[in-house]
């Protein structure tokens, strides 16, 4: 007979937070008691006396006439939970999407009751119909002179694959957009060089898509966070991926303006082409002051209508975000150091400060707007040029603490926490990502509306998005301050509604969606997201048997992106003499022996050298880049509907472009790409490399 849990751990399963799990070596860990009540107090929640808590949140969902919101799938038998005073009627209308209404038959719905702050009251279940169109409805009940409302969401059961993708695989680059220079960026990727990298990729080795890294907002001045996974707004996008000659007016600008810019751009070139890192900040810097010239240069009157269409389509969100940019040029970059009254998105204070400096607020939703437009361009080129699916877009975990979204959007974030991964066989010590997480129930106060606005952003010129860790759509690992990543917990989070809000806005934008769901991750949740219709990623160096043993192509899963690298990892020249063993070594990451670390390695790796040779794709003394073409025909010999190919792998780069776990102390997501010698490489040399058509000639794509 088993123990029953403890006020505290029942407490702590109302609100999602785990009080064990199973770590990579398949024990058991505790979580101690104090980690449990500091997360629970990240979410509001005083467990100094839990037994009290739990009744309070029970209680307290009886106060509430209606759910905050109510998520369900499409022809599901589904109820709406409705609560009033013993016996009292009610009226329950639905007003849809479309701007219809239905009225529901609640007279006979099943009831069950309890006394509440000494009265009785109801729990009246009132069936919801199985015909309900997709979208975001609006459920209104009325009893007596009481009435409540909630936001009911009706998402697809199946997303899966657009139909124009056909029965066999497709396939695609994924590039770090930062790293890929031509002669015209201003030493940093930007959209044009995106545009020409699809078109290319399209029309000459034809490619269905291109997977970027995140392209979300950063710091609006220097210094600008280098990691495109810790943005200032995952709701906005990045400026400095502007190409500043093709935004319109650049064309009309008089001769002294025009030469202004293009001295800024030629000192840009003076100063960062020789470099072997890339500089942001030189690059923006110089960006942002020929964008401001742009920004003040006349426009057509259609143009001004455009842009202020765009300005009345992205609302409050847009003029906050823009506000937070300004402030930050006026405090710096990191909203948790201003000034106390300006750390409230909705204050006088910043309602003061906006009406101020309202033409630096114009020029922040001016630079969102172009973005716009160059995103529009270059997905609409992408396809034009024979793409199916054309830019997927990279959707990172979180934010930065400081940053615009934690800034506009406080109230949905948990203080005091950073979201992180326990520790695994490749990240032995666990990782910080320095990140505030949401909290689960305040998303559902908001009627998920926070996630449902980026996806469908990040979605509106694009044909699919990579959700980067999709894990932490069912459950995130929250480390307290103060704590290292190993000794924090996992929160849980309403998986089916994340997933039905991301499968909705996906099959509105005809978008597909790839999940990365590499590392720790629960049976279930793989089996669910198959359930959904959303690919998994399949990495080939981690697929494995049940003994270790490489997994055989024809067992690996048909809904997913293959690759044989991910961006965590060193390009497969560089993996393939254990660069990434090397690495870690030096920085100080391994909890083993080096020389253990690396025999395991090599074991590793020789295993599925043998599987390749096994398959006659592989000679006996074979270069690196006949390896590297060994490895991706490999590929081609699963199932998976979706086969990728690192642009790094296409040049035989060898540099890691991230090391997980670390933050300064190795160049992350500032190396340019560059070929075997690890001498940069422009745009213009690899839409001329033969070694990368080569490669995927050989691959029979």
């Amino acid at each position: 007979m088993t123990d029953s849990p403890s006020p505290l751990h029942e407490l702590a399963g109302a609100y999602g937070v785990s009080t064990s799990f199973e770590n990579w070596q398949d024990e058991v860990v505790e979580v101690p008691d104090d980690a449990i009540a500091e997360v629970l107090a990240a979410m509001g929640v005083d467990a100094s006396d839990p037994a009290t808590a739990l009744e309070k949140r029970e209680l307290d969902a009886w106060r509430r006439m209606l759910p905050p919101s109510v998520v369900v799938r499409e022809g599901d038998d589904a109820a709406l939970v409705v609560h009033v005073p013993h016996g009292a009627d009610l009226e329950v209308v639905l007003h849809l999407e479309s701007g219809t209404d239905r009225e529901l038959a609640a007279g006979g719905a099943a009831r069950q009751s309890r006394e509440v702050d000494g009265e009785a009251v109801d729990s009246v279940s009132v069936p919801l119909p199985g015909d309900l169109p997709l979208g975001y409805h609006v459920a209104r009940v009325t009893s007596g002179d009481h009435g409540a409302e909630t936001t009911l969401i009706v998402t697809p059961r199946w997303l899966g694959l657009p139909a124009s993708l056909g029965a066999g695989a497709s396939w695609g680059f994924a590039t770090q957009l930062y790293s890929v220079r031509s002669r015209q960026s201003w030493g940093v990727g930007d959209l044009s060089d995106l545009t020409d990298l699809a078109v290319w990729s399209a029309a000459d080795l034809g490619a269905d898509y291109v997977l970027v890294n995140p392209l979300h907002a950063a710091e609006p001045v220097a210094p600008v966070q280098p990691s495109p996974y810790l943005p200032s707004s995952r709701r906005f996008f990045n400026p400095l991926y502007l190409r500043v000659e093709d935004v319109p007016e650049y064309a009309w600008l008089d001769a002294e303006t025009r030469s202004r810019i293009d001295a800024l751009g030629e000192g840009v070139h003076e100063r960062v082409d020789d470099l072997d890192l890339i500089d942001r900040d030189t690059s923006w810097t110089a960006k942002r002051e020929a964008l401001q010239l742009l920004h003040a240069a006349p426009r057509r009157p259609g143009r001004d209508l455009e842009f202020r269409a765009y300005r009345e389509r992205h609302g409050a969100a847009l003029r906050q975000f823009a506000t937070w940019n300004v402030l930050a040029i006026h405090h710096g970059n990191d909203a948790r150091e201003w000034p106390e009254p300006l750390r409230n998105a909705t204050g006088h204070e910043v309602a003061s400060f906006a009406a101020e400096n309202e033409g630096e607020i114009d020029f922040e939703m001016w630079l969102q707007w172009v973005l716009d437009e160059q995103l529009q361009r270059a997905q609409g080129r992408a396809v034009n040029a024979g793409m199916t699916l054309g830019i997927m877009h990279d959707l990172a975990v979180g934010v930065h603490p400081g940053g615009a979204d934690a800034w506009r959007l406080r109230d949905a974030y948990a203080t005091g926490i950073r979201v992180g991964a326990p520790p695994d066989a490749f990240n032995q010590m666990g990782q910080d990502w320095q990140q505030p997480p949401w909290r689960p129930d305040r998303l559902a106060e908001l009627a998920y509306a926070p996630f449902r606005d980026l996806i469908a952003n990040v979605l509106r010129h694009a044909g699919g998005v990579r959700i980067d860790h999709i894990i932490g759509l069912f459950r995130l690992w929250w480390v307290p301050e103060g704590r290292t990543p190993a000794e924090g917990t996992y929160v849980r989070y309403d998986h089916e509604a994340m997933i039905g809000v991301l499968a909705l806005e996906a099959q509105r934008a005809g978008a597909v969606v790839v999940g990365e769901d590499l590392g720790v991750v629960e049976a279930s949740a793989r089996e669910y997201l198959l359930e959904r219709g959303v690919l998994g990623t399949s990495i080939l160096w981690f697929e494995r048997d049940e003994d270790g043993d490489p997994l055989p192509a024809e067992k690996w899963r048909e809904l997913c992106l293959a690759s044989v690298t991910t961006h965590d990892l060193p390009p497969s020249a560089g993996y393939l003499v254990g660069e990434h063993v090397k690495l870690r070594d030096r920085l100080g990451l391994l909890t083993r022996p080096v020389e253990e670390e690396a025999a395991a390695d090599e074991e590793e790796r020789g295993s599925w050298l043998d599987e390749l040779r096994w398959r006659d794709l592989l000679g006996e003394d074979p270069s690196v880049e006949e390896t590297i073409t060994a490895l991706h025909r490999y590929l081609t010999l699963s199932p998976a509907r979706l086969l990728n190919v690192a642009l790094t792998d296409a040049v035989g780069d060898r540099r890691t472009q991230n090391q997980p776990g670390t933050l300064d102390e190795y160049p992350n997501w500032r190396i340019p790409l560059s070929g075997p010698d690890e001498k940069p490489v422009l745009l213009e040399d690899v839409l001329r490399s033969e070694r990368a058509a080569a490669l995927v000639r050989e691959m029979g794509l």
